[in-house]
């Protein structure tokens, strides 16, 4: 058990688990943040725009519902396409989907420049020196 917990713990503080963990909890925060913006200021334009009373009432009825009776008859759900709220969910997915596209270009450019960037020339090691003099030494020699 001890061996298990210690794999556990290796394994979850490794960089890439714990990244994809802020992650996942900033991609959260950021859907309800886009759903707001959908459901609270888009959609109201959308449903004023199209004249409707709402985009949660934008449906195609295939049933109506009806409620109970005193006699004991059951009441009967509403059998419905609700178009308006998958409306609102297909705009949610392309401003998710737009904002990740943006930010994935933003780090692009940036790794772009990082690697176009040229690169200090690395320091000769002691064997490159020491070939170097050789060389030298024999280029003297000739002379």
């Amino acid at each position: 058990m001890g061996k298990f917990l210690s794999d556990f713990k290796e394994f979850a503080m490794k960089g890439n688990v714990i990244d994809m963990a802020v992650g996942v909890i900033i991609g959260g925060a950021f859907g309800k943040i886009v759903s707001s913006l959908v459901n609270d200021m888009i959609m109201p334009i959308v449903t004023l725009c199209t004249g409707g009373d709402g985009y949660r009432n934008m449906k195609y009825v295939i049933r109506e519902g009806s409620a109970a009776t005193a006699d004991g008859v059951a009441a009967i759900e509403e059998v419905a396409i609700n178009y308006g709220t998958f409306i609102m969910n297909i705009v949610d997915f392309f401003i998710i989907a737009l904002s990740i596209f943006v930010a994935l270009r933003v780090i692009m450019k940036f790794k772009k420049k990082e690697e176009e960037a040229p690169a200090a020339p690395a320091e000769p090691t002691a064997e490159e020196k020491l070939l170097t003099e050789i060389r030298d030494i024999l280029k003297n020699q000739e002379k």
